[in-house]
């Protein structure tokens, strides 16, 4: 009987599940289904689907059969989860290396296309730019390694047409495609991603300076009302906005398992030291308004932060593509520290 083998199950009942996820301990495990009673769900949401034929020798098809009915069962079923490195596609691009004795893996370790685990992750998640943006600051220089046709086979759709790419041997000996056959089982309705990550930054610098520019604006229209609102308001939620994205960020780095999370440069410009500015923001509601010297030099201290973050560009340890934040950000840190401390001048 035809089987269908699903790797990527995973229960909101689970114990724990918010906080393991949070944490970076996600659990997924293997199912078994009746292709008749899954395919149609895909095909509801309005994915394509796509039948690969594989060129398996009758030992090496009985050898997977076994391997996948064995990790199929209860006590062998769950695996650790990861995005990047152990989901429901590198599940399955482990077995079928397996059963072929290392044939896909020998074949795909060394080419690349130059692609990252950040270009992938933004490119796939384009469609949803909140999300996309959400994402591409939460990831630290791991994710902006080089990827081999194997470690890009983390994303379904790359591993199946890398597999296209692996030659075999049959039993005689003969070299042969992998792929003896693709098969349109079901079209999609749903657009298919883009092949390039989106490149804002020049967008970025456009809104962040401009951004800027209207914030010394108004901290020098601060005689008016409406201007001084507007500037207390925009600074403080600005402030809190990347004072605690900056604690998400470390504790992403030093409380959790999200390797990719690890030392990221974007705490150099979502810093955690805005959340001290707050009262200052807060305090600029008033008519009379003098930061106070603390209030300056933190402002300055963050300001420097974000200009390290672009001059590290150029020091080999920090190669993490956030060039988009840098743009968008320093700006706006420039413009908040100048307002901080011109009012004292005055």
């Amino acid at each position: 009987m035809t089987r269908l083998y699903n790797y990527g199950i995973f229960d909101f009942a689970q114990e724990n599940f918010f906080l393991n996820f949070a944490k970076g301990l996600m659990t997924y495990r293997i199912a078994a289904g009746d292709p008749a009673d899954e395919l149609p769900v895909y095909i509801a949401e309005g994915r394509w689907i796509v039948r690969q034929q594989l060129n398996f020798t009758p030992a090496q098809r009985a050898g997977l059969a076994d391997f996948l009915a064995n990790n199929a069962l209860p006590q062998n079923a769950q695996y650790r989860y990861d995005y990047f490195r152990a989901n429901c596609s590198t599940r399955v691009r482990d077995a079928l290396d397996g059963a072929l004795g290392g044939a896909i893996k020998a074949q795909t370790i060394a080419p690349s296309r130059g692609y990252t685990y950040r270009m992938d992750a933004d490119r796939l998640m384009r469609a949803d730019a909140a999300i996309m943006l959400a994402i591409d600051a939460g990831l630290g220089p791991y994710a902006d390694q080089r990827l081999s046709y194997w470690d890009e086979s983390f994303v379904p759709m790359e591993f199946m047409r890398h597999l296209r790419n692996v030659k075999v041997r049959d039993e005689a000996g003969n070299i042969l495609p992998l792929v003896a056959s693709e098969t349109q089982v079901a079209n999609a309705r749903v657009a298919e991603p883009q092949d390039l990550p989106p490149r804002w930054i020049w967008q970025a610098e456009l809104i962040g300076s401009a951004f800027g520019l209207v914030m010394i604006g108004l901290a020098y229209a601060r005689a008016r009302a409406w201007a001084r609102v507007t500037f207390a308001t925009c600074a403080t939620l600005l402030s809190a906005v990347l004072g605690l994205g900056g604690l998400v960020l470390a504790g992403l780095w030093g409380f959790t398992d999200h390797v990719s999370a690890w030392r990221n440069e974007n705490l150099l410009l979502f810093s955690p030291l805005c959340l001290l500015l707050l009262p200052t923001w807060i305090g600029a509601y008033r008519t009379r308004w003098q930061p106070s010297s603390f209030a300056q030099y933190v402002a300055l201290a963050i300001a420097a932060l974000a200009a390290f973050a672009w001059f590290a560009k150029i020091l080999p340890p920090f190669h993490q593509d956030n060039y988009l934040w840098i743009a968008l950000l320093l700006p706006l840190h420039a413009a908040l520290a100048f307002c901080a401390i011109k009012p004292a001048r005055r």
